[in-house]
Order: C-alpha cells, then sequence, then structure tokens
C-alpha cells in the first residue's frame, strides 16, 4: 500500500498511527522547541477563528486537544464547543486534559465522513491539519459543509510540497537502501489536500476562500528530536537496522557540531472557507 493510501486508512490510523498522542507528539515537539516563527501555531490558527461569545464549534481529528489546550483562557464565554476524532484513544485524552476547564466541550467519537450533526448546526468546524487523511474527501466537504450554518466558516490547516522538504536529503547516500521508506521520500507525497489543491478541492462547497500562509522554519540544534520526528512516521513492518540508525545520529551530529544546527523549511497554511454554496 502506498505511503498516500496508508495514511488514510481507518484502521491503520486508528489502532497505529494515532492510537495514541505519541507520534503526534514526537512531530508537534520538535516544531515547538525549533521554530523561528514569531507566534506559536495553535494560537495562530485559534486566531483565524474569529469566536464569539455564544459560538457553536465543530472540530474534526482533535487529537489530544491542543487546539483549546493552548488556547483555553482566550474562548469566549458560552462557546459550545465539539471536538471530535476518528480515534477514541485521542478523544480520551482531549477530554481529560480539558476536564475542569471551565468551558462546554462535548467530547465524541466521529468520522468527519458521516458527521451525526443536525444540518447547520455550527457557526465554525475546524479540520487541523486531518483532511489528507480522509479517503472521500468530497463526502467529508459536503458533510461539513451540511452542518455549518450558512453564515459559518470552515478553517482546514494543511501543508505544502515544500514542508520539511530538507529531511529525506539529510539521510546518508550509502544508508539509502536500508532506511525507511518514508525517511527517504518525506511526507509531501502522503498529502492528497494540501497548499497546492486545497483551494480546488474547497470551490465546489464554497464561494469564498482565503489562504493565509504561516511564516516558519525550523533551526534544530539536537539530534534525538529530529530523530524521533522522523521515526514517528515509520509504516507498519517497516524497520531501519540499529546500525543505520546509529549512523544516521552520527551524521546529523556532526552536521550540527560543523555548521551549528540543521535547517528544515516549513510550508504550513490555512484555508478560511465561507459562503457554502
Amino acid at each position: 500500500m502506498s505511503e498516500a493510501k496508508l495514511f488514510q486508512d481507518s484502521a491503520y490510523l486508528q489502532k497505529n498511527q494515532y492510537r495514541d498522542s505519541s507520534n503526534l507528539d514526537a512531530r508537534a515537539g520538535l516544531h515547538r522547541r525549533f521554530s523561528t516563527a514569531v507566534s506559536d501555531w495553535q494560537p495562530w490558527v485559534f486566531d483565524l477563528l474569529q469566536l464569539k461569545p455564544g459560538m457553536r464549534v465543530l472540530e474534526c481529528g482533535c487529537g489530544p486537544g491542543w487546539l483549546w489546550r493552548e488556547n483555553v483562557a482566550r474562548i469566549p464565554a458560552n462557546c459550545h464547543i465539539t471536538p471530535t476524532d476518528l480515534s477514541p484513544g485521542m478523544v480520551a485524552e482531549a477530554e481529560a486534559a480539558l476536564a475542569g476547564s471551565g468551558h462546554q466541550f462535548e467530547f465524541r467519537q466521529a468520522n468527519i465522513q458521516a458527521l451525526e450533526f443536525a444540518d447547520e448546526t455550527f457557526d465554525v468546524v475546524v479540520a487541523n491539519h486531518m483532511l489528507y487523511h480522509v479517503p472521500d474527501l468530497p463526502q467529508a466537504l459536503a458533510e461539513v459543509r451540511r452542518v455549518l450554518k450558512k453564515d459559518g466558516r470552515f478553517i482546514a490547516a494543511t501543508n505544502g510540497n515544500k514542508h520539511m522538504q530538507e529531511l529525506p536529503t539529510l539521510i546518508p547516500e550509502a544508508l539509502r537502501a536500508v532506511s525507511g521508506s518514508t525517511l527517504v521520500r518525506g511526507e509531501s507525497e502522503m498529502l492528497p489536500f494540501r497548499l497546492e489543491n486545497g483551494r480546488a478541492a474547497l470551490e465546489p462547497f464554497f464561494n469564498t476562500i482565503e489562504l493565509h500562509l504561516y511564516e516558519d522554519s525550523l533551526w534544530i540544534t539536537e539530534v534525538e528530536p529530529l530523530l524521533a520526528y522522523a521515526f514517528s512516521m515509520i509504516r507498519p513492518g517497516e524497520s531501519v537496522p540499529e546500525t543505520a540508525v546509529a549512523q544516521i545520529r552520527e551524521a546529523w551530529a556532526a552536521k550540527i557540531e560543523a555548521e551549528g544546527g540543521i535547517h528544515i523549511s516549513k510550508h504550513s497554511g490555512v484555508f478560511v472557507a465561507s459562503d457554502p454554496n
């Protein structure tokens, strides 16, 4: 199975890649520690929601609830927020983390392709780095449009082709044959919904679409967080020999020693879609 198909396979996502937040933690940890951005990602996305008191919000693919955990003090009064995820493990983590927040959260396991909510329920729907996991994207977007109020807004975050583009090139040529295929090819090939084609995917469902780009890159000064990020993407049944891991670690440490750090590009942004057609 190709990486693109694998990362749209619900059984794999629930039982392997997103059974819990460990893989996400490895990736998010790298971004948090070594980002050069002026504003952190979750507060930046939260600003684009433009929440007002009393709004009803649906998040599809909430993960461990980072969007709300990092902005809990900024949530307006009387908002009703429904964080959902395909993975019950993620929903449980989000619910545990936000217990006692003082806000109205209703946690549910849900599939964006078949949302069990009435038409025109929500003022805002959020899909934060998750639409590229959806097997039937048009069906998912039709569901988003259905549950969104006529004057509502859809917030869809994703990456582009240049995101983390240096990572595969950091694998020494002599180790490419024995390194995991995901490490060698990188992640851009796994993004059916990305910055380059997101507008075209949204246009059949929304009349107004704006793209907001997030200005950021990574300057990495430690090897282990970069290794953890890289290996969080390894596909089932794929392994890298310990000797190869040791050589990758040594090569990256030498690069950091010689250059002061490792530069990694980021290419992320958010589509804000409104005026459902």
